[in-house]
């Protein structure tokens, strides 16, 4: 792998994270469409690591109070929050590591990665056409269960985690700002018990130029789509993403016929 090549995938893992087109998709097209060889999990998930450091920066002030109200008051409306986020990830932790082998095979067919992103894409319109400009739903244990069991699906790719808990939390009733919101902290522990699994078999050797630039893109660039996105959804809607889902869709499964 090139240089060039990290410092992409690295941007294209900071767009898909966060916004609503499945990174893990694009990680996996990528080498498809070059005829390259894919890159691994392992450098996938150092590329998820630094997508994790930007959205603990980004928001860092939240993670402070939900983290001291956990510790500090864990019976108290705000401090339960640290708990349920918790909670929420052991969904998709268990699916991980249950369906660990398909994740890494089955579920990166480029067919079924085209399926997944016009699917879910069909999915995540219908919730936005009907999403409120209020929260008429609040962070409690039923809907940060439903939002991450949701999340576990995202472990196919073309789901896209963001997409996915996105829309579970605008059928549940919360605004577009606040689902992005609530998919952003969501993130944190999942991203981050993932890059703590796989870094365990992480050796220096494993370390090289490509990996180092490919993580400084993935992290630089997620802060600045994390900033865009919030700023964009308090005027916009999620067409555009649905859109472009639909049509790169639509272009996998011309590719992949024409090659076959």
């Amino acid at each position: 792998m090139t240089v060039f090549d990290a410092v992409l995938l690295g941007l294209l893992q900071a767009l898909g994270e966060f916004l609503p087109i499945s990174s893990s998709a694009h990680l996996v097209l990528l080498p498809f469409f070059r005829g390259a060889q894919y890159q691994g999990v392992t450098f996938d998930v150092m590329l998820h690591f630094a997508t994790l450091l930007a959205v603990l920066l980004y928001f860092a002030k939240d993670w402070f109070f939900i983290i001291k109200n956990g510790l500090t008051q864990p019976r108290s409306q705000e401090g339960k929050i640290l708990w349920l986020l918790a909670l929420a990830t052991v969904p998709a932790g268990l699916v991980g590591v249950l369906c660990k082998d398909w994740v890494e095979t089955v579920f990166r067919s480029p067919l079924m990665i085209a399926v997944c992103l016009m699917v879910f894409a069909v999915i995540l319109w219908w919730a936005d056409r009907n999403a409120s400009e209020t929260d008429r739903a609040q962070i409690n244990l039923k809907t940060l269960l439903i939002i991450g069991c949701a999340q576990a699906l995202a472990l196919m790719p073309g789901v896209s985690r963001s997409g996915i808990t996105i829309t579970a939390a605008l059928f549940l009733g919360f605004s577009r700002s606040q689902s992005a919101r609530i998919s952003f902290l969501l993130s944190a522990p999942v991203i981050g018990g993932a890059a703590m699994l796989e870094l365990t078999h992480l050796s220096w050797a494993d370390i090289n130029a490509p990996l180092v630039w490919g993580f400084i893109s993935a992290f630089l660039g997620a802060l600045v789509v994390i900033c865009g996105l919030m700023k964009y959804i308090k005027t916009h809607s999620f067409n555009v993403f649905v859109i472009y889902r639909l049509l790169l869709g639509l272009v996998i499964i011309g590719w992949y016929w024409h090659l076959h």
